[in-house]
């Protein structure tokens, strides 16, 4: 599965106005929440919980919130951009400034996990970042992502 068949360009943000973690993680689940039909409230529950376990701030400026909801019947990501970046308690102590957001059923260990793999993989291409980190609008951004995305 590639990331652009769960990703909608309306769940990306090209840039969040949240400045903190729990406010990124109510602006990133917005839209997602509104595409798919999901209970917005409960996936903020969710992913607060998640990163009560431990950050998902991965360092380099990445971040990737993700959690599993019963209600869904698909895997959801969002993405979203900060340029001031935003301190997500990230292992390197750093801002983030990209994030990915997902969301998987319940039931789906393994879509789940694959789908993290492929998204981490992305994000280790420093050039990536940095284009991620210039690209103008969100059509920008996904046509990006769509470029990298066919190459995994």
């Amino acid at each position: 599965m590639k990331i652009l068949d769960v990703l909608k360009q309306e769940t990306i943000f090209s840039e969040l106005t949240a400045t903190d973690k729990k406010g990124v993680l109510l602006e990133l689940t917005g839209p997602v929440a509104q595409v798919s039909g999901a209970n917005h409230d409960e996936m903020v529950r969710v992913l607060l919980e998640r990163e009560r376990l431990g950050s998902t701030g991965i360092g380099t400026g990445v971040a990737i919130p993700h959690g599993k909801l019963k209600s869904l019947d698909s895997l959801l990501v969002g993405f979203g951009r900060s340029r001031k970046g935003i301190d997500f308690d990230a292992i390197d102590g750093k801002p983030a400034h990209l994030f990915f957001l997902l969301m998987a059923p319940e039931n789906s260990t393994g879509a789940h996990l694959r789908m993290l793999a492929r998204i981490s993989r992305l994000l280790k291409d420093s050039a990536l970042r940095q284009s991620l980190m210039d690209a103008a609008d969100r059509h920008d951004l996904y046509r990006l992502i769509e470029n990298e995305d066919h190459e995994l």
